[in-house]
């Protein structure tokens, strides 16, 4: 789920890159909303990481994702953080003290674009599955108590308070309404890139 969010949402980021002398405050404002976001999927990835490597069963029967997943995720992630920043250091210097960042800014998105492009790429196939299984996934039958994974087996009492859909949609909105906080504090920040006067 917070990867879809998060597809629309740089989507639409991306868009603004097109016109970002027009669009400057919209992109300032939706690259803080993304904040909290970006550091909910990280904290999810880093999560199913250290589980898979630590010898956690159910994430040792899924398996690891294929060999060129498994290098590019940690450049996705160093990337992203090189990214999102750099552009807060952006926000915080404003125009007069723009330099080395806005250099550093680019740089990164210019790489993080061609990492992300490979990762959504491999992903974007299976999204339609994997949205399909996390409604699917977290039903519980009529006149059951029990839940069952996606494959069938019994999901402990554990997973089904830590890893339950209602969980996971909460940690989604609430970063989302922390990313919103976030932009809506700093969206002022963006009134100084726009001032009249030489930008370079």
């Amino acid at each position: 789920m917070t990867g879809a969010v998060l597809l629309v949402l740089l989507a639409v980021e991306g868009f603004t890159i097109l016109r970002v002398g027009r669009l400057l405050t919209l992109h300032f404002f939706l690259g803080m909303l993304l904040l909290a976001p970006v550091a909910l999927k990280a904290g999810s990835v880093t999560y199913r990481f250290f589980r898979y490597y630590a010898g956690s069963v159910p994430y040792r029967r899924k398996g690891p994702p294929a060999p060129l997943l498994r290098v590019l995720g940690p450049v996705v992630m160093l990337l992203t953080v090189c990214v999102f920043g750099t552009g807060v250091m952006l926000a915080i210097v404003g125009p007069s003290g723009r330099q080395p960042w806005l250099f550093y800014h680019k740089a990164a998105f210019i790489l993080w674009f061609g990492a992300m492009a490979i990762h959504v790429l491999a992903y974007i196939p299976r999204l339609p599955r994997l949205l399909s299984a996390e409604v699917r996934g977290t039903v519980l039958p009529r006149g059951s108590g029990r839940r069952q994974s996606v494959d069938g087996r019994p999901v402990t009492r554990a997973a089904r308070v830590l890893g339950g859909r209602g969980v996971r949609l909460s940690l989604l909105v609430a970063s989302l309404v922390a990313g919103l906080v976030i932009a809506l504090l700093t969206v002022h920040l963006a009134g100084a890139w726009e001032s009249p006067g030489p930008r370079g």
